[in-house]
């Protein structure tokens, strides 16, 4: 069964499955910052802080290899980090 029709079969234990996915998240040293259940393309918006993009690549496969739910991440950089890129440019 595709992800997103298995994520809605189980939809009453969402919030059971987001709780397991916080502390997973935290014993792998990934801080949770918020979430918000959404409408549109995403149903679902999650923001970590993770130590590096290995972990945090770890715990998004983790999540999506129970078949619940697919994924689309996306980096983001403070604002020291981009200027940090910026003073790289030629």
């Amino acid at each position: 069964m595709p992800a997103s029709l298995q994520g809605v079969a189980n939809v009453k234990q969402s919030p059971d499955r987001l709780k397991a996915a916080k502390v997973a998240a935290e014993n792998m040293g990934i801080q949770f910052v918020g979430g918000w259940f959404t409408m549109g393309e995403h149903d679902l918006v999650l923001i970590w802080d993770a130590p590096d993009d290995q972990t945090m690549a770890a715990i998004v496969l983790a999540q999506v290899m129970r078949g619940n739910v697919t994924t689309q991440t996306m980096r983001a950089f403070t604002e020291d980090e981009f200027a940090q890129v910026v003073s790289k440019l030629p």
